[in-house]
């Protein structure tokens, strides 16, 4: 306080000198007024807007890990890790060098914020968070100035509620963790990433208040590497999507506080939601309920969770209304997919339905019986042939195909490429830079051809199935996939 009102003394000398001396002091004037202009608007940027962005949960109800389900791996990791913040003296016994990072990362969705909140609850430390794009502004220095802010305040919020260790969570990191050197022009990317750096090397495990800085990304690839080097980021958690058993889990958190049917099986449920992450179960859990409180039902049905799941997927259903002659050709499109999906894995039709939702005027839902995470060559051509079996079906029953199936085209063509550069085609081994285009589109035209005369025979065998499927689905307009395989099991035994 006592230099600025130092520099103000001078200034104002200086003006009133120049003033007597007769200058034209306008120009001065107006060149300090924008200067006073930017500076306060910089400080006020770097300072009091982002501290109005940080969340101190240190006030609300931490979660504990055993409120986290399906990332058992994950949490084992993390509590490791922790362990180091937890037991200061047992580990300088031992020499060890406290972990100054951890780094979560996976897709969004999968609980990487929950298990920064349960590292804080874990180790009994104060609690920061902030997001990546919080420390980048069109100001110079003021990045910078928010990452020390920032390990200053969990310093001082430490001593404050007299605890001896605090966590900074920094979610999207990878805003202003990313490689130095690819903002031409643009400085303050890395002049923030510099002083992250300088912070955490700043850390000892000898300072009053202990931190442990916890990113979480879905960006690995595009991080600083220096960033990665041990003495910062020590572990890389991954939290990736949970299987089974960890869908059976989360779906059981989730539906702890509400009331469901007796015939409800979670375990179907987690059969339904392959590929869900944690964020996508909660949402089935709740627009379940939603959906049940909608039609005054005291507990939650087996319907209920099935229509909760297909909006997950699916989104909300439309109010298009397509005419007579669309919907059968949907209807049509939709029983060739299912077909298929019955022959190659039987048991796998969830749901056939032609109401239209999000973006589809109709679709199959499928399930699976156990996780996979290796595909064989049958199992993708298998895919490829549920996938085009709709524009094949609309051939052979309507005598030609419409623009519905361009996105089914997408998808077969994304797994014949799969074949081509897993090795399992009749190219062997290729590199997916150097294969020539015409090559890969002959490859690709070989690999449909082969899958097209497979559903072909088995639509023209099940024709008589077929007809009843969709006069069944244009009266319901959805069919379960029980009922599904009641028509289909039936027509066979009849002839």
């Amino acid at each position: 306080m006592r230099y600025l009102e130092l520099i103000l003394g001078i200034v104002s000398a200086i003006v009133i000198f120049l003033g007597f001396q007769g200058i034209d002091l306008l120009p001065v004037l107006l060149f300090a007024g924008l200067v006073i202009i930017f500076w306060y608007q910089t400080k006020r940027a770097g300072e009091k807007s982002f501290a109005t962005h940080i969340h101190n949960d240190s006030k609300r109800e931490l979660i504990s890990f055993d409120d986290i389900g399906g990332q058992d791996i994950a949490k084992g990791e993390l509590r490791e890790a922790l362990e180091f913040i937890k037991d200061i003296e047992r580990i300088k016994k031992l020499g060890i060098r406290p972990l100054k990072g951890i780094l979560l990362n996976g897709p969004p969705g999968t609980g990487k914020t929950l298990l920064a909140k349960a590292a804080a609850c874990f180790t009994g430390s104060e609690f920061l968070a902030a997001s990546g794009s919080e420390f980048v502004e069109m100001y110079v220095g003021v990045g910078a100035r928010r990452v020390r802010q920032l390990f200053k305040q969990a310093r001082d919020m430490a001593k404050r509620n007299k605890k001896k260790s605090a966590v900074i969570f920094i979610d999207e990191i990878e805003v202003l963790g990313g490689k130095r050197g690819q903002n031409a022009g643009h400085m303050e990317y890395d002049q923030t990433l510099n002083e992250l750096l300088v912070q955490m090397d700043g850390m000892s495990e000898n300072d009053d208040v202990r931190i442990l800085v916890i990113g979480a990304t879905n960006r690995l690839d595009i991080l600083d590497s220096a960033l990665l080097r041990p003495g910062r980021f020590d572990r890389q958690v991954k939290v990736d999507l949970p299987d089974k058993l960890g869908r059976i889990k989360i779906l059981e958190l989730h539906t702890r506080n509400k009331p469901l049917a007796e015939e409800v099986s979670l375990a179907d449920v987690a059969n339904d939601t392959f590929g869900f992450s944690g964020a996508h179960l909660e949402s089935v859990a709740n627009e379940a309920a939603i959906l049940a409180f909608r039609e005054n039902s005291r507990v939650i049905t087996v319907q209920h969770l099935r229509s909760a799941v297909e909006k997950v997927i699916m989104g909300e259903k439309l109010d298009k209304i397509p005419t007579t002659v669309e919907k059968r050709r949907i209807a049509i499109h939709e029983t060739g997919h299912a077909l298929l999906s019955e022959y190659i894995q039987p048991g796998s039709v969830a749901s056939v339905t032609v109401v239209p939702r999000g973006n589809a005027l109709g679709y199959v839902r499928q399930t699976q019986q156990e996780d996979m995470y290796l595909y064989t060559l049958d199992y993708i051509k298998g895919k490829i042939a549920v996938a085009i079996a709709g524009a094949i079906a609309e051939d052979i029953f309507l005598g030609a195909r419409s623009t519905g199936a361009a996105s089914d085209f997408k998808q077969a063509v994304s797994m014949a490429k799969q074949i081509i550069f897993g090795g399992m085609s009749e190219l062997g081994i290729v590199s997916p830079d150097d294969i020539p285009k015409e090559l890969l589109h002959n490859t690709i035209t070989g690999i449909f051809k082969e899958v097209e005369s497979l559903v072909t025979n088995v639509l023209s065998a099940n024709q008589a199935a077929f007809t009843q499927i969709v006069d069944s689905l244009l009266t319901k307009e959805c069919i379960a996939g029980s009922e599904f395989q009641t028509i289909l099991n039936g027509v066979k035994q009849a002839s």
